[in-house]
């Protein structure tokens, strides 16, 4: 039986279970323990993976960098764009009451300011802290330095331990059906049916444009440039990773499901380590949509009009901030006051949406997740085979 139809048949149990028998909490624990196992081995498989990769490339691979980057940047901002028209099409106010936990960033000189700190931090503790952004930075410095330095059998031997890493993912991945029930099962017994009658029109624009780009939006881009129907690739992204990720709610636990899927795709190794992993950080459209439009429904509580030129710039700033602190506690909420600001809205006001952000966050941030998941692996399928049909 495939994996996919295993996981559906998990996700079934977990619903019925949730709802007959809410008080065997012990079943969450195999959801806690199957993303907890995710997590853990992400940071060494990403470090080992994206070093090994830089060492053994033979070159070739310039062109699909800069193509898989450019759609990752182009398709946040298009986001944040099809959510400021979603915003001005169908505006939504909320009901601002008590203020949220957390420090949200100032402004963009904080956002890059994280981000170059990050970077550099220790590498060790970038690991055990699932620092991403250090991560990838590290290993991509000590892959150029094993390409010039290292002799052909220490190169070999990273690599024969970066398939040993793989192995391991691959066997805890077959514990999915088991860690979806589990984590269905939470959500159902948990959370019930609330969230769609407080904030139902919130929840409806901010998952309508995330379906809009994942539908619409990104398969147009797919198309632009490879110029073939892509509703067969943006099926199979979204199935074998948009589902997982939508119940783990975190893109650091599925970069290993997103490689797995990479590799059944016939992917260029080289070339996915690293994409899939810098995807992760910096390819976030889902973000950019939550931020975009939880400010505009602010700035509508408040009686703020917002000029189409402001809500542009709201676009610039919801992309470069959603790639920037991907790794903020928290994602991409703790984002809107520093949106907000851009309309003179105070910190205290913008908060409270935070706090809305995060009772409603068991669906949109699924959606959100899943939306920035499975893009990862749609273009680095797309610039692969763009690379492809030129060459």
């Amino acid at each position: 039986m495939s994996l996919v139809l295993r996981i559906l048949i998990g996700l079934v149990v977990g619903v019925v279970l949730g709802l007959l028998c809410p008080q065997w909490t012990v079943i969450g624990i195999l959801g806690k323990v199957f993303v907890s196992a995710l997590k853990a081995i992400a940071p060494v498989l990403v470090a080992v993976l994206v070093a090994a990769s830089i060492a053994k490339a033979k070159g070739g691979l310039g062109a699909r960098f800069s193509t898989v980057i450019t759609l990752y940047l182009f398709s946040t901002f298009m986001a944040a764009m099809v959510a400021v028209v979603g915003s001005f099409l169908f505006p939504v106010t909320m009901t601002l009451k008590e203020a949220a936990s957390g420090e949200a960033p100032g402004g963009l000189d904080d956002i890059f300011t994280h981000l170059l700190t990050n970077m550099v931090t220790n590498p060790l503790h970038s690991v055990t802290a699932a620092n991403y952004i250090g991560i990838l930075f590290w290993a991509v410095v000590m892959g150029l330095a094993m390409k010039i330095r290292a002799s052909e059998h220490t190169i070999q031997v990273v690599s024969d331990f970066s398939d040993v890493i793989s192995q391991t993912v691959t066997w805890v991945i077959q514990f999915a059906p088991f860690g979806i029930m589990g984590l269905v099962f939470s959500s159902v017994s948990e959370s019930g049916l609330e969230i769609f009658t407080d904030y139902g029109k919130l929840l409806l624009l901010l998952v309508s444009c995330m379906l809009f780009t994942s539908l619409i939006l990104n398969p147009l881009i797919v198309f632009f440039y490879l110029r073939r129907n892509p509703y067969p690739l943006v099926w199979q992204c979204l199935k074998e990773s948009g589902l997982n990720a939508f119940f783990t709610r975190s893109s650091a636990a599925n970069i290993p499901v997103n490689m797995a899927l990479c590799q059944r795709l016939g992917l260029d190794k080289n070339f996915y380590s690293v994409s899939i992993p810098l995807g992760s950080t910096i390819n976030m459209s889902g973000a950019a949509v939550t931020i975009t439009v939880l400010s505009l429904s602010v700035a509508h509580t408040v009686g703020i009009e917002v000029s189409f030129l402001s809500a542009l710039f709201l676009s610039l700033i919801a992309t470069l901030g959603a790639c920037g602190a991907s790794g903020v506690a928290g994602g991409s909420l703790l984002l809107v006051p520093m949106a907000c600001s851009l309309f003179g809205i105070s910190p205290d006001i913008a908060m409270q949406a935070v706090a809305v952000g995060f009772i409603i966050g068991v669906v949109q941030d699924s959606v959100e997740t899943a939306l920035n998941s499975s893009s990862d692996v749609l273009f680095t399928a797309t610039a692969e085979l763009r690379d492809k049909r030129k060459g």
